[in-house]
Formats: structure tokens, sequence, C-alpha cells
């Protein structure tokens, strides 16, 4: 998974031209037979209705988490990684540098950007974020939306996505890397390569074979441009992205300006809850999950009884959480002052997104083997 110079990204125009042999996903999306049971990779609620988004551009539609029926109006098939609702309104994004957008929950979509590979004509003009995929979107209003993917890409909208303005995430100071508030100790031979690993995991097997590797051997460059993996908002108004290699994010700025941070932990974060003032939860690679109360600033590493990596998460009361993973893996804490509690969904497979029902209790989970309900124990 996964350079320097910063890319401007030209707004799309608001809808595609006519679709074309050389690019296939922008053909409309194929009605497709039990789609509810194919590969889902998020979902969110639309005022009552719910919205699920997966490959070769599903899109679901249930007003009760049970049954779903397939929305006939979408004009891709490329895969859709994510998707945020504000009221009736809908964004999803996903491969192809595609965003789509919804004005009546889900039923009807507009491309708002789409931009595919293609060939470099020029090699010093080459940006190379044009093609990456976004891997997840936020609204905080109708108008205000974020969008995040490959290689340090951020979007950013301010009239609810007819323009979409960024390029590579704006980091301040030089992008100084921080372990718990601490300046990293960087090797002077190598400016990129963080070589203090006190706060790290010993080192574990890196494949089937039983082998074992030291954290010498392990060591990595720190990614100059790691993939953005997920973004959310605390109830402060702060924005905290999460990426590849433990690499943090975060903007106190409404996403002018960003500094980057670093996990007490090398491995990838897929995903972070927000919560009331600085308050955020961050989880991924390895069933690691991180909490912090001051935005990032330290750490605390919360005990989750698993291996498997972590997905999907979604925000409870009182701080409570709820976070998914590999092989149908399901974590609850009903309270920020809880532990997590470890269960799994034997229906689930591998599970990358989740959403709470309406009391609470039950909820909707999104993966590898479509969607499905689920109460935890």
């Amino acid at each position: 998974a996964a350079i320097a110079s910063a890319f401007a990204v030209a707004p799309a125009p608001a809808q595609d031209a006519a679709p074309t042999i050389a690019d296939p996903m922008a053909l409309p999306a194929e009605p497709m037979r039990l789609a509810d049971h194919a590969l889902v990779l998020d979902l969110a609620r639309a005022g009552t209705r719910l919205v699920a988004v997966g490959e070769r551009g599903q899109v679901l539609l249930s007003d009760d988490g049970q049954d779903w029926r397939q929305s006939t109006g979408v004009p891709v098939r490329s895969n859709l990684t994510a998707v945020s609702a504000v009221g009736a309104s809908v964004w999803a994004v996903g491969h192809d540098g595609t965003i789509l957008h919804s004005a009546d929950a889900g039923e009807t979509w507009q491309v708002q950007r789409r931009d595919p590979w293609a060939p470099a004509t020029d090699d010093a003009a080459h940006d190379p974020r044009q093609g990456v995929p976004l891997l997840d979107v936020l609204f905080t209003d109708a108008s205000t939306g974020y969008a995040v993917g490959a290689y340090s890409l951020l979007l950013t909208t301010r009239d609810g996505g007819q323009t979409w303005t960024g390029g590579r995430i704006n980091v301040v100071g030089g992008g100084e890397t921080l372990i718990n508030g601490k300046p990293a100790l960087i090797n002077d031979a190598s400016p990129v390569t963080v070589v203090d690993r006190a706060q790290v995991d010993d080192a574990l097997p890196d494949d089937d074979s039983g082998d074992t590797f030291s954290a010498e051997e392990l060591r990595i460059g720190e990614e100059a441009d790691p993939h953005l993996n997920a973004i959310a908002r605390t109830g402060s108004g702060a924005f905290v992205i999460v990426a590849e290699r433990g690499a943090i994010f975060r903007s106190r700025d409404g996403g002018a300006n960003w500094e980057r941070s670093q996990l007490p932990y090398d491995g990838s974060m897929f995903g972070v809850i927000g919560y009331d003032g600085d308050h955020v939860l961050a989880f991924g690679l390895r069933g690691h999950v991180f909490e912090s109360r001051d935005l990032g600033t330290s750490w605390v590493d919360v005990p989750t009884g698993t291996e498997l990596s972590l997905m999907g998460g979604a925000a409870l009361a009182d701080g409570g959480a709820i976070v998914v993973g590999a092989n149908g893996t399901v974590l609850h804490r009903a309270g920020a002052s809880d532990p997590l509690v470890l269960s799994t969904h034997t229906a689930g497979g591998a599970i990358a997104g989740v959403l709470p029902l309406a009391d609470g209790r039950e909820l909707v989970v999104a993966g590898e083997n479509g969607l499905s309900r689920y109460q935890p124990k």
C-alpha cells in the first residue's frame, strides 16, 4: 500500500461525457441478483433510510436494515468504497477517483467527479494521484465535504460537491513526525526513517511460515505520501485522518492545514471515530485500537483480544463504540469507561462497515458476504 510536490486537482464537470469502450467503468451499474449478498464496503443513514455501497457501483437501499433493494440509477461501475449523508443528500466515493451524489436518499445519482487513470503524455506533468481510489468521504453539512484517498490525496468541496479542489494533503511545519507528542528520533543518514521503536510492538511473525523478524529487520521508511484511509470530525470541530504505517494527520482550521503525527505503532489504521471534545478512537491492522482525548497528542493502546485486522466502526452514546473486521470480528464497548468485548458474527466473513439501528442494540454489518443484521453479546 502505498511526492513531495503538491498537485492541484482541477474540478471535474458535474457529469461525465458519454461512456466509451475505453472506460468501461463509466457504464451504468448493472442489476445484480442477490446484490445484498455481494461485496458491500460501507453504509450510512440518509434520514430514515439506510444506504450501502460496494463493488461495481452497487448501491443498496433499505428502510429497516433487513430488506434491501438495489438502486437502479447509478451511472458508473467503479467499486464504491465509502458513503456519507446529510439528510436526504448522499455522497459515495470509490475507484477511478469517483464521487457520486444523490439528492433523494439514493434513488438517483449524478457523477460529480471521475478521474480514471490514463497513460501520461508528458512525464514532467504526470500527477501520481491521477486515477487513484478515494477511500473515505465525510460531509459536515450539505455544503462542506472532504474525500481522502491513495497517495495522500485530499479533496474538499464548499458547494455540495459541484466543485472539488485539492491534491496532496497540506502539511504545515514540514510534517515533523511525533510519537505521543514528542519528536521521533530520525536517522541522519535517512531523514525519513523513524528509528525509535521503544513504544512499538515486539516483532511478530511476518507470514504463515512461523519465522519471526527483529525490529531492525522490520524497520521501514516512513511514507512521504501515505494512503489516507479514513477521516473523522470531533466535537471540537477538529479533523483527524488516519493513514498507512501509523501516520496520523490532524487539523483545527477546517482542513486548510494539517499536522502530521505518528501512532506508537507502525501498522496502518483503517478507520477512526470522532467523539465529543478532542476524543478519537483509531483502529486497524492486527487488531490494534488506539484512543486519544487530545486529538492525537498522546495515545492509549486499547486491548482488543484479537490480532485480526479491524476495518470499520461506528460511535455509540457516551463514548461507546462498535468496531468490526476480519473473520466476522465484532468489538462492542457500551461506554467510554468500558472494555471492548469481542464476539464473532458467524455469517459475516470479513466485515468492512457497521451501522447501529435505531434501538442501539442491533447492528447492520456490511462486508464480503453482503449485508446482515447482528446483535452483539
